[in-house]
């Protein structure tokens, strides 16, 4: 997949999010209000904060997708990662304002009486919302783009938050007021999960955190087969953005020459840039095979 096609299809799903959630984040918030129930409101004001996480993911694939220059030989694709740190603090916060919101009404004791429209808006939202999860994490997934998962988790947590809200707001809607608070409270702890989830990847992917094993055993079984590679000595990879940066180092007959060794090295990076359409480059170290050497490493 070409660079750009990558990118736009990012751009895609965050803006159908985008607009989605700003359809449904004014049906909460009037159903809310109207229909006198402090979990659907909640989720709406819960939605006014998706409106800034994702215009943040926006900004960060635009940044994201600048090519590298001599400042950033790297390219700028951590700013992915940067968002996705952001998006995570903003689900954090949203939780606790509706944690704080729905003990301060249990602790008064004074609640309305939910209307019918605003369980209807409970029910829109759980359908739309997994949708637009289920979406979001296929296409996160085959571009392994940390900002778009981050959406694509938020969007989960909307779906979760609105099964709760529908839960309490029914309950309080049949007569058992004390529900609806409590629905919004009990939400805020799923957000809690999912936030912290968020934060936990994109702070392994701004450390330089190793990919999955899986990728690196592959990339063994890719290289190890070519002709005149005796050994892969070690892997390292990393994320920037939506793509993966490879080291690694080939053991190799240490009569043969650099023409030859380089031919090889090139044959090495084009299998890997076949399989894994995700990695950007490939950093190529060659030792001698059966000699004794020593790698200069301060790391």
């Amino acid at each position: 997949m070409q660079r750009t096609e990558r990118f736009n299809r990012a751009d895609k799903v965050i803006k159908v999010g985008f607009w989605i959630n700003g359809l449904l984040m004014v049906m909460k918030l009037l159903a809310g209000y109207f229909g006198k129930s402090e979990a659907v409101f909640a989720d709406g004001l819960e939605s006014a904060c998706d409106f800034i996480a994702i215009l943040s993911t926006l900004f960060a694939l635009n940044v994201g997708r600048k090519p590298f220059d001599e400042e950033h030989p790297y390219g700028h694709g951590k700013a992915e990662s940067i968002s996705a740190v952001l998006v995570s603090l903003l689900i954090l916060a949203t939780g606790a304002g509706i944690l704080f919101q729905s003990v301060h009404t249990i602790m008064v004791g004074t609640y309305q009486e939910p209307q019918l429209i605003a369980v209807f808006a409970a029910v829109v939202t759980i359908g739309v919302k997994e949708a637009l999860c289920r979406y979001s994490l296929r296409v996160g997934e085959g571009l392994g783009s940390p900002a778009v998962l981050a959406i694509a988790k938020d969007h989960r947590k909307d779906a979760v938050t609105s099964v709760a809200t529908l839960i309490g707001v029914t309950a309080a809607f049949c007569g058992f007021r004390i529900m609806d608070p409590l629905a919004a409270g009990l939400t805020a702890f799923f957000i809690f999960h999912i936030g912290y989830q968020t934060f936990m990847s994109a702070a392994h992917e701004l450390m330089d955190g190793q990919p999955p094993g899986e990728m690196i055993s592959a990339i063994v079984e890719i290289a190890e087969p070519v002709e005149g590679v005796e050994h892969v000595h070690e892997i390292r990879g990393r994320r920037s953005g939506q793509y993966i940066i490879v080291d690694l180092k080939l053991d190799m007959h240490p009569e043969m020459s650099v023409k030859r060794s380089h031919d090889i090295a090139v044959e090495v990076k084009r299998r890997i840039f076949d399989r894994f359409p995700e990695v950007g480059d490939v950093m190529i170290h060659v030792n001698p095979h059966d000699e004794e050497h020593e790698d200069l490493v301060r790391l």
